[in-house]
């Protein structure tokens, strides 16, 4: 491998809802992370890769550092926290605005602990409609922490995403290819497709139900004719959570299924058949074996 070919890890940090998957779908060019306008959708870090001429970036999406409220939170916020330490670079999402609030403060206390270049990403400016403002935002943020870079970006409408790209390859080591060039992600299919489904549900359900809602993969399997049947539960808290899931004759069940299928078809370039159940697990948000089971396990950080 050539000596000007450059490799690292980059996490993408920031509060709930900031957008961080929309920016890292966009840097890597395809859909992997899931998007929603609910806070908190990223559970497990996202691995994903983009290759060009210059090196190869990999990237982890974490969750959203906040304040924990049940276990599962716990175990998002140690996630995220322990990602900033082994790491080459670090991309801090925030809102465009002046006002820092706790959250912000909370994630800066964090970041000064660590020697890691942190660049940060100032997102969705298309929504600011003086343009001036934004040296306002920039001038705010700049004093709370030590930053390598500062740069406004719509991951939405994909507004200087190709500056971040050049800032972070300015920062990252020279280095092995540590995957080939056409490997976009390392998450095994059947998270990925567990992943949409969960996706489409936040999408479409009622705010009170989305967090306490997991997504478990059965049956994973491949026809001779590359068709892929999949069968997955969601798992979900109350029983009356698992009414709306279903929803009146089956209807709301039905609309996240084909949602999903055409999602999961799309990223795998293959027909899919996907059969949904939905099951009822209380309080599994604070049962270590039900997080262990759903694919959250403490020991992995």
């Amino acid at each position: 491998m050539e000596q000007n070919f450059k490799s690292g890890f980059v996490t993408l940090i920031g509060r709930p809802n900031v957008g961080k998957s929309t920016l890292m779908n966009h840097l890597i060019g395809q859909k992997i992370a899931i998007t929603s306008d609910k806070p908190q959708t990223t559970r497990n870090r996202i691995q994903t890769v983009y290759t060009d001429e210059r090196g190869q970036i990999i990237f982890l999406d974490t969750p959203g550092i906040h304040k924990a409220k049940n276990k599962l939170g716990e175990y998002m916020v140690s996630v995220a926290e322990h990602t900033l330490k082994e790491v080459d670079v670090i991309l801090w999402l925030v809102e465009p605005t002046t006002f820092i609030g706790a959250g912000e403060r909370h994630i800066a206390e964090q970041l000064k602990k660590v020697k890691t270049p942190v660049i940060l990403v100032i997102n969705k400016i298309d929504t600011v409609k003086n343009k001036e403002d934004i040296l306002t935002f920039i001038a705010a943020y700049k004093d709370i922490c030590s930053f390598s870079e500062i740069i406004p970006v719509s991951a939405l409408k994909e507004i200087n995403v190709e500056d971040v790209k050049d800032s972070i390859f300015k920062y990252l080591p020279y280095g092995p290819q540590f995957y080939d060039e056409d490997t976009v992600t390392d998450q095994p299919m059947r998270q990925i497709a567990a992943e949409l489904i969960r996706e489409k549900a936040l999408r479409m359900l009622d705010d009170e139900i989305p967090h306490g809602i997991a997504v478990t993969i059965e049956r994973m399997t491949e026809r001779k004719n590359g068709m892929i049947d999949i069968e997955a539960t969601i798992v979900c808290e109350r029983d009356s959570h698992k009414g709306i899931i279903i929803g009146k004759g089956g209807s709301m069940l039905k609309k996240i299924g084909t949602s999903a299928r055409m999602e999961i078809g799309n990223l795998m370039d293959t027909q899919v058949n996907l059969k949904l159940w939905v099951k009822v697990r209380k309080e599994w948000r604070d049962s270590d074996l039900y997080m262990k089971n759903y694919g959250y396990n403490p020991k992995d950080i």
